[in-house]
């Protein structure tokens, strides 16, 4: 008896190896340095990530304020040209039907605005399945109620958010801090200097024969500040990330909680950035004077402090201030735009857990927001 070969088209043969891969499907909002970076990180990596994961990432949208520029079968290396020439205007809603359109599955909202008007949507695309990665600090930060209610949606739909980023650019801070605080471990003091672009302005001042503005200049010139330097002089942002690691111990503390020392002259204070900028030199004599005043072998830190009672909900005190620390200790250690993070817990007294390392730049947060992607990707179906 013989037996006969059917062949099939070509077209028709099934590809194993694509059938195997699992495709996430990416909207980023938010493309300026780190949105960016992210976006060719991503690009550049997807072959070695498709072949040593069996991953397909697929960047079906990319989005600033006004325009939007949506790919079902994701974007190339040439997506810059593209959004300029086919981007259109668009409300974040459009990104959800369009998702639902295209039948589109494992979705990641990713947010690298700084937008406090964007985190309202992201209840809207909780409800319709994606999973949320942001280096925005402002969700995690606003009142309590909202923080809450986010998780709870995020519970209900089985979504994950994670936020590495929002404290240390890429290290592994909130992690560790998640771990320790689930396992039972009792953190009781979380302290550190938490602002590259401050850590670069302290380390140097302290260290060189130089006047307070000439540092303030070099560190706006390689990048290290925001474009308005009192962004960071205010002591805000170091705050908001002091804020979201108490939250992360489920201390129940706002905003308007913690004492922040301003940097900034009050006359300084409500003037254009233009203006704040031809008289920086005001800032000279007063920061000369604390040179001169504090003790022999101590250098100044930008220094974020989480103590009290943490074992309390509302027991916590939450400081942020330039402080004296001796030389050889490990904050006053500290080069560069270095961050550094000490973890004090009962079982390990006196000793800190410390995560240092660079904790600024667009290149490196953008990596870090990747990892979060990545994390994701692995747990979806």
């Amino acid at each position: 008896m013989s037996t006969a070969t059917v062949e099939l088209p070509l077209e028709q043969l099934i590809n194993l190896e694509k059938i195997k891969k699992k495709k996430i499907n990416i909207a980023i909002f938010g493309h300026g340095n780190v949105g960016s970076h992210l976006v060719n990180q991503i690009i550049s990596s997807k072959e070695e990530i498709s072949r040593r994961r069996d991953l397909e990432l697929n960047i079906f949208a990319i989005a600033n304020s006004k325009t939007v520029l949506l790919q079902q079968n994701g974007l190339t290396k040439n997506w810059i040209e593209e959004k300029i020439e086919s981007g259109k205007e668009y409300n974040p809603e459009e990104v959800i039907s369009f998702a639902k359109s295209n039948n589109l599955q494992n979705l990641i909202l990713v947010d690298n605005t700084a937008d406090s008007g964007f985190v309202q949507n992201y209840s809207a695309f909780v409800e319709n399945g994606f999973h949320l990665v942001s280096s925005n600090k402002i969700a995690n930060t606003l009142d309590l109620g909202f923080y809450k209610e986010l998780r709870q949606k995020l519970t209900s739909k089985k979504r994950q958010y994670l936020y590495e980023t929002n404290v240390g650019a890429g290290l592994p801070l909130i992690d560790t801090i998640k771990l320790l605080h689930l396992s039972g471990e009792n953190i009781t003091r979380i302290r550190g200097v938490f602002s590259g672009s401050l850590s670069y302005i302290f380390n140097t001042f302290s260290e060189e024969d130089r006047s307070f503005s000439s540092v303030l200049k070099s560190a706006i010139d390689k990048g290290f500040t925001e474009p308005d330097p009192r962004e960071d002089l205010c002591g805000n942002d170091v705050g908001r990330k002091l804020l979201i690691l108490a939250r992360e111990l489920d201390l129940h503390n706002e905003f308007a909680d913690i004492s922040i020392q301003n940097l900034i002259p009050k006359d300084l204070r409500s003037v254009s950035k233009e203006e704040f900028l031809t008289r920086v030199q005001e800032l000279d004599v007063p920061f000369q004077i604390k040179k001169k005043n504090q003790a022999k072998d101590c250098v100044f830190r930008y220094v974020a402090d989480l103590h009290g009672d943490l074992s309390k909900e509302t027991g916590a005190l939450l400081d942020v201030s330039l402080v004296s620390v001796p030389k050889n200790s490990m904050l006053g250690a500290l080069k560069g735009s270095d961050s550094i993070f000490e973890i004090y817990t009962e079982n390990y007294g006196d000793n800190p857990i410390v995560i240092q390392g660079a904790g600024a730049g667009a290149a490196v947060t953008a990596r870090g927001v990747f990892g979060d992607i990545l994390r994701i990707s692995d747990k979806e179906n």
